[in-house]
């Protein structure tokens, strides 16, 4: 069989933009920090558990706002002979860290409420709500500040975006603890209002994990269906067959493409190729390809999807 393999990347990379740089960042950072440290001395005084609660959540921010910063840095790295896709997956192993960091906090979350639930202890209510309203309101700064983390591209801001939100509404359950707490003397309500918080933590965090999972292990991207792809490039002029196509995430918003295209005959490769690589940007947003042409009679091949 005649073949003529040819490849192409599209190398002008839509990148997605940050939706927070790191002058954001550093700034929620240094308000989250600042208030951890308020939140553990106001939970230690009142005795609260929905506070201390808070300020553990409040901590991991910083800390995931810390490896955000640190992973947009190491991000920018240009490509080397032994990383010829750069680094830009660090900012998904970061996501992913943020993920973890989120449910094992939860769980120590519950772990804690749980024991509170069978020995109760004395919360002052007064101190609980000054700081947990203080919380909300630098919760809320935080979250004007990384305004587009949550519909952000970015894995790794949205890791960061959804430790600050859930902050911000474990801040929520607190004061209304408080408030139950000082009008009813339900002291029982400070670990419920803990295991709810625990419970939107894992909750929130679950998509987070699932989508850094399956950028790191290649998986077809979010949003794009390979057999709409298999049959956009079937349907490009000159193109007889589709096989060993694979679409991929190397990080958030940058997909990859690669696949052999059995062509009719080598005159029409350059126009199949330039359509095949229209088709790709134009219905699916796709524009890093590898693309192979295959001259002559159908390739015998196993397909790994």
């Amino acid at each position: 069989m005649t073949e003529a393999r040819r490849s192409t990347g599209d190398h002008a990379h839509a990148h997605a933009p940050a939706a927070a740089g790191p002058a954001r960042l550093a700034w929620t950072l240094g308000l989250v920090v600042a208030f951890a440290i308020a939140e553990v001395a106001g939970g230690l005084v009142s005795g609260s558990l929905a506070l201390l609660a808070d300020a553990g959540h409040m901590a991991s921010d910083a800390a995931a706002l810390g490896l955000t910063l640190f992973a947009m840095h190491i991000a920018q790295r240009a490509p080397s002979p032994t990383r010829t896709f750069g680094y830009h997956r660090a900012e998904i192993l970061a996501a992913l860290a943020n993920g973890a960091t989120l449910v094992a906090i939860a769980v120590l979350i519950l772990i804690e409420a749980i024991g509170r639930l069978r020995t109760p202890v004395a919360v002052e209510s007064g101190v609980m709500l000054a700081v947990a309203i203080a919380g909300l309101v630098v919760n809320v700064v935080s979250l004007v500040i990384l305004r587009g983390g949550r519909r952000g591209t970015s894995l790794n801001l949205r890791g960061a975006w959804l430790h600050v939100f859930t902050d911000a509404l474990g801040s929520v359950q607190a004061i209304a603890a408080a408030v139950a707490i000082a009008l009813f003397g339900w002291t029982w309500i400070d670990p419920v209002a803990s295991i709810l918080i625990a419970l939107l933590v894992v909750y929130a965090s679950w998509s987070l994990l699932r989508e850094s999972i399956a950028v790191l292990m290649e998986g077809v991207p979010a949003g794009i269906d390979l057999e709409q792809v298999r049959a956009a490039l079937n349907g490009v002029p000159g193109v007889r067959d589709v096989h060993d196509l694979h679409v991929w995430s190397i990080t958030s918003g940058f997909v990859a493409l690669a696949a052999h295209l059995v062509i009719d005959d080598a005159a029409g490769a350059a126009s199949a190729l330039r359509a095949a690589r229209a088709c790709l940007a134009e219905r699916f947003d796709i524009h890093h390809t590898t693309l192979q042409l295959d001259v002559g009679a159908e390739c015998r091949y196993v397909d790994h999807p």
